[in-house]
């Protein structure tokens, strides 16, 4: 969470920028300008969010407190650890996976991870001969109850677009070298179903315990842009 001075400054630039979207709404205003392109708030969606944001605290309809509870949860606390523990629960629990594989919703349900942004989830499974890589084309559709929020490159036009044209290039640019005959598949995640990738298990966890499995578990590698390192560098 915030400290005080923060949330402070963070209040005050979503109140100057909620005063510039508000301008916009004034009939006169565009009438002058109409000769120009005008506009007091940039067309960035994330200062559209925040200008948005501070519109409904000045007018009661929202607590900030309870706004920042909210990112603070999906932050940390619905976040990629959760995922990692269903990826974990895969690797050490055959009747787990073959559910999970089968009916991905349910099964990531009976670990207590379910609700808003991941009702229809779809469990892809990487293998010495195929890796799977995930990526909303249209927006930034992306299961929030097990990997949390999306990062802000997953949202980014050149992954959306560069992920389905040029897939292995994208890996490589992630670090994530594959082989010439290892076939990749892209998935696209849209407001019907999401995807998360069931990574490879890393050679020589045979005998690690499930927690510790988890830690081994990345976001990337839940998307599909990385492979599970183990401590000393090598990966699967």
């Amino acid at each position: 969470m915030p400290d005080d001075s923060t949330s402070l400054d963070r209040r005050g630039f979503l109140k100057r920028a909620a005063t510039g979207a508000a301008a916009t709404s004034i009939p006169h205003m565009h009438a002058q300008d109409h000769d120009h392109d005008h506009q007091v708030v940039p067309s960035d969606p994330a200062l559209r969010t925040k200008a948005l944001e501070s519109l409904l605290v000045e007018k009661g309809l929202v607590d900030p407190a309870a706004l920042d509870a909210v990112v603070d949860m999906y932050e940390h606390k619905i976040g990629p650890r959760n995922g990692a523990r269903v990826v974990a629960r895969a690797w050490t629990d055959p009747a787990y996976k073959q559910r999970l594989l089968a009916n991905a919703g349910p099964a990531i349900a009976e670990l207590g991870y379910a609700g808003a942004q991941g009702e229809h989830m779809v469990v892809v499974e990487n293998t010495p001969k195929l890796h799977n890589l995930v990526v909303c084309t249209l927006c930034s559709c992306y299961p929030w109850p097990v990997l949390g929020l999306p990062p802000v490159w997953y949202k980014s036009a050149p992954y959306r677009s560069r992920a389905v044209i040029d897939p292995r290039g994208v890996l490589r640019e992630f670090g994530t070298e594959l082989a010439e005959d290892v076939e990749i598949r892209v998935w696209d995640s849209t407001a019907e179903i999401r995807y998360l990738v069931l990574p490879e298990r890393p050679a020589g966890t045979e005998n690690m315990r499930e927690e510790e499995l988890a830690a081994l578990v990345t976001r990337n590698s839940m998307i599909g842009t990385a492979k599970v390192a183990l401590a000393d560098g090598g990966t699967r």
